[in-house]
């Protein structure tokens, strides 16, 4: 009886069975159609039998797919392409319902296709995930039907399908080449001044004009007969640590995506960057405890590290302990290095408690803190009032907005750099700044 669980019955079916039977009600007043309707209802039986002999008799094949990243990009459209063979001798209709996980909340997804004759089609559609975490595709559903469109036949596809979900890896590859790229500019990125050059010397070079006559090398001028300078490059090896809060300020949505995700993304790609100049790259998480500790390295296999461990983190919605965060930076950080803080602060007063902390961490470390714009009051302070309520609205809006400001200039106080983005901006902010870190070479 399990083919008997593949018949589903066609809307064009009960349409004509429903004229049918208004034909029957209208015989009794008119007996002469009477007969023609009979003859109406043996024609309609013989057409459907006619159509489930075409679907399910014939010994035809029907052949379809679904294709999936190996996992998911968070924060990205991620495309999913669903190819169908048919081995119909006759032109087909479908119908596809793809079961898409339920983190998408997508319980309408219907596709309708025409496929000729023994032919195959494809299409595609995107899904973009808003968190971390396995995704579970239900069933792959075809419904193919006969010109007839009387009966449908049932097919059942790549049934509970899982795609883990990692930080976004889409953003990673387009970032890939940015710190060697000599169009910054088309990413958002500004040219940055050297202001001083690094000591780690590269090479004695011919002089070009441009070229800093404070390296001229008169030694090497003199045995050449021509003006020659001395060469550096950034400094390597240097460490950089990411540390990500993961506590309750974290949570917060924009745009689907949580402050969290998004700092996660930026640390994936900027992790990423170091690497590629030479850095070594770490990261950790915290909240009540330091946890999802990869320590800086330069190896092959670190991306691979990184991103295990960013993967795992979640939010624990408690407030994040920064003495907790200071005494294990002091105990297992000893060597100098950059640490790029992801968290947020909406008030003065939110920081000046952790303030202590984060000047003792200064100290030893070259610390920049990031932090996020409010999307949502700056729509508010920009928008028209139209009474008393909305003007007094805005007026707070424009105190927390202010307050972002002070807390730049109170971390500035103190030789602690900062970053204030928006949300969307992160990566690119985030990756301009350790450029221009490493371009005046102050790590």
């Amino acid at each position: 009886m399990k083919w008997f669980k593949r018949i589903y019955l066609n809307n064009f079916f009960f349409y004509v069975f429903m004229g049918i039977l208004l034909c029957f009600i209208l015989a009794q007043f008119f007996p002469a159609l009477y007969n023609a309707t009979w003859l109406l209802l043996y024609v309609f039986i013989g057409f459907t039998v006619i159509d489930f002999i075409l679907l399910f008799v014939s010994n035809q094949k029907f052949i379809a797919s679904r294709n999936t990243p190996e996992k998911l990009s968070n924060g990205d459209e991620n495309p999913i392409i669903i190819k169908v063979e048919s081995g119909y001798s006759f032109a087909v209709n479908l119908k596809i319902i793809d079961e898409i996980p339920f983190q998408f909340q997508v319980r309408n997804f219907e596709v309708k296709r025409k496929v000729p004759t023994g032919g195959t089609d494809s299409f595609e559609y995107s899904l973009r995930p808003v968190e971390r975490g396995e995704y579970y595709f239900g069933n792959l559903n075809i419904y193919v039907s006969s010109p007839l469109h009387l009966v449908n036949r049932r097919f059942v596809f790549d049934n509970g399908q899982m795609v883990p979900t990692y930080p976004s890896y889409i953003q990673l590859r387009k970032y890939d080449l940015m710190a060697f790229s000599n169009r910054l500019f088309q990413y958002g990125l500004k040219k940055i001044r050297r202001i001083g050059h690094t000591m780690e010397f590269e090479q004695i070079k011919e002089y070009v004009a441009g070229d800093d006559i404070r390296t001229i090398n008169w030694k090497a001028t003199a045995k050449k007969n021509q003006l020659m300078v001395n060469q550096f490059q950034d400094e390597k090896s240097q460490n950089v640590y990411m540390a990500i809060d993961k506590g309750r300020v974290m949570k917060m949505p924009f745009n689907g995506l949580s402050l969290l995700d998004y700092a996660i993304n930026a640390t994936l790609v900027l992790s990423n960057v170091i690497l590629k100049k030479q850095d070594k790259a770490g990261m950790f998480a915290f909240s009540k405890k330091v946890e999802n500790r990869v320590a800086s390295e330069k190896r092959s296999s670190q991306m691979q590290r990184i991103l295990e461990n960013l993967y795992n983190i979640k939010t624990d919605f408690f407030e994040s302990d920064y003495g907790r965060l200071y005494a294990d930076i002091k105990k297992n950080i000893t060597q100098r290095s950059l640490i790029v803080l992801y968290t947020n602060f909406e008030t003065l007063d939110g920081l000046k408690r952790q303030l202590p902390y984060l000047k003792g961490i200064a100290k030893s470390h070259l610390l920049v803190v990031v932090f996020f714009e409010n999307i949502e009051l700056e729509e508010m302070i920009h928008k028209r009032a139209g009474n008393i309520q909305e003007i007094y609205d805005q007026v707070i809006a424009e105190k927390f907005a202010f307050e972002k400001r002070l807390i730049v200039n109170e971390l500035r106080k103190y030789g602690i750099y900062s970053v204030l983005t928006k949300p969307e901006n992160l990566t690119i902010d985030s990756i301009n700044k350790y450029l221009e870190i490493k371009a005046r070479g102050i790590l």
